[in-house]
């Protein structure tokens, strides 16, 4: 394995595009925030992404965790395929604001389907510019959610 962080990362993923027989290059780009490695090519991605991005998200842990393994100063690691983790981030902003119009008309809180932190922040990270409602999390992983609520004027 690697000494750096961000050669261990591509290490792992073009481990993983290996045994997956997915052809990619996988670029990496890091600064002080944060490793982004991501694979690029004409092969269909799906299979690494997988379900609901379940896939993705499981070889980002594996390659956070081998990126880290034996150092002590850590950041984020993202990975992506095929465009995957904007698309995403769009249909949740998407769902955010359908949730934020659907609260405000309903004058009622509105939980939105279950996912992951990294999803669940974007939700909150997209709806605190609007004053009119509030998100919070509940419930318990796997399980938890984001629910969007109306707040109520004085």
């Amino acid at each position: 394995m690697p000494e750096e962080p961000a050669a261990r990362v591509r290490a792992v993923l073009e481990r993983v595009l290996g045994e997956l027989e997915l052809d990619g290059e996988v670029a990496i780009n890091e600064d002080e925030e944060g490793i982004l490695a991501v694979v690029e090519g004409d092969d269909d991605y799906g299979l690494l992404i997988g379900k609901h991005g379940q896939t993705i998200d499981a070889v980002q842990l594996l390659c956070y965790q081998a990126a880290f393994r034996g150092i002590a100063e850590r950041k984020r690691v993202v990975v992506d395929a095929a465009g995957y983790r904007e698309r995403r981030r769009e249909a949740l902003q998407r769902r955010a604001d359908r949730a934020a119009e659907q609260a405000l008309s309903q004058s009622g809180p509105v939980e939105l389907d279950a996912m992951s932190a990294p999803e669940r922040r974007v939700v909150h990270e997209h709806l605190k510019e609007r004053p009119e409602v509030e998100t919070y999390s509940e419930g318990t992983e796997p399980h938890r959610c984001v629910v969007v609520a109306p707040l109520l004027s004085e």
